[in-house]
């Protein structure tokens, strides 16, 4: 997570979204920074809202907006499926190897899921409340251009995206059965993408 004092903004680390290589980038222009440990760089907006914003904001006074990026449901969770595939990752307990990717999604969509599966969602890390968004400003991943272009006009400066982060590259099928159960089991992560293509078509 970044904090733009001046320019009364806040940058959250949506895992999986690009929010890495835009950390690396806008690191000089920062505030304040949490980048560790994980479950703190990775502080979810409801978390920020109860345990950070009243000293950030001092108690209203200094309101900030806030940004982030989600990725489409099925493609993030592919993301994460290929990352855990990563060789360095190879018998330990959070390593998709031998694991199939509905294997994966079905792992995900227990209650408790095993290591490998385990990697939170989206829409519990943005949603805040009600509100169909808990952030003032949601880009696209597939346009994360238009986030950078926000991010340079708000900072008044240009930016480099290094790539951080990259998943290996591989071919993966969800069966279509287990796509359907998919879209209605975690309809949330599906209702708050939609909500953002049809604001940002």
């Amino acid at each position: 997570m970044l904090l733009f004092w001046k320019q009364k903004l806040v940058l959250f680390a949506v895992p999986k979204t690009g929010t890495t290589a835009l950390e690396a980038a806008l690191l000089p222009h920062a505030s304040a920074a949490i980048l560790d440990p994980p479950g703190m760089k990775h502080v979810s907006v409801s978390r920020y809202r109860n345990m950070l914003a009243g000293f950030f904001e001092q108690r209203g006074r200094h309101e900030m907006e806030t940004m982030a990026v989600m990725r489409e449901p099925i493609s993030w969770l592919d993301s994460w499926y290929r990352y855990r595939r990563r060789p360095q990752l190879a018998g330990k307990d959070n390593s998709t190897e031998g694991v199939d990717f509905d294997g994966f999604i079905t792992a995900w969509l227990t209650d408790n899921p095993p290591a490998f599966a385990n990697i939170g969602s989206q829409a519990r890390f943005l949603r805040d409340g009600d509100a169909a968004c808990g952030v003032t400003h949601l880009f696209r991943y597939d346009r994360l251009e238009e986030a950078v272009d926000f991010l340079e006009t708000r900072l008044g400066a240009d930016l480099a995206l290094p790539r951080r982060n990259v998943s290996p590259e591989m071919a993966v099928d969800l069966s279509p059965k287990l796509e359907k159960r998919l879209r209605s089991e975690r309809s949330a992560e599906f209702d708050l993408w939609a909500w953002l293509t049809e604001r940002r078509p």
